[in-house]
């Protein structure tokens, strides 16, 4: 059994918030506009522009921040098996160039660098554990770069 260091909310960023996001958009335009069609004199112009907007702002920050997460990321020892869908590799942790852990956004996002592309692209980024301690560092990733940097020393 191989370790999990990705976060298990990831399927929850991924797929549950962007649906409850746009749905509740979506509620709020088909209740804003029932009531402007039943009340004569309000326009519906505010109930347009607003959800429209919200939309916008939504999808840009979805596709920054999670849109572009991998499923999964397992430790193998001397390598990490990434999934994401139907997809798996194994990345050597030599072949591994930077580590980027920011704690500081939601989720926590972890970028691997790589040497070589992968199937996933020059960079796999997944959501790190999440951590109840605020402002402080996630052991299993500190773990993480000491090792890549041990595994590129060799």
């Amino acid at each position: 059994m191989m370790p999990r260091i990705s976060s298990r909310t990831t399927f929850f960023y991924k797929r549950v918030f962007p649906v409850m996001w746009f749905g509740f958009l979506l509620i709020f335009l088909a209740v804003g506009l029932y009531g402007t069609v039943t009340s004569r004199n309000a326009t519906p112009l505010p109930f347009l522009i607003v959800p429209a907007f919200m939309v916008v702002v939504g999808f840009v920050m979805m596709k920054k921040l999670i849109f572009d997460l991998v499923d999964e990321v397992l430790d193998a020892g001397d390598a990490l098996i990434v999934r994401n869908g139907n997809r798996e590799e194994r990345i050597a942790l030599s072949d591994i160039m930077n580590v980027n852990y920011s704690p500081m956004v939601n989720p926590p996002r972890v970028t691997l660098s790589l040497r070589k592309p992968s199937a996933f692209g020059e960079a796999v980024t997944f959501c790190a554990p999440v951590r109840f301690v605020p402002f402080s560092t996630s052991p299993v990733i500190d773990d993480l770069i000491r090792r890549v940097d041990a595994a590129r020393r060799r």
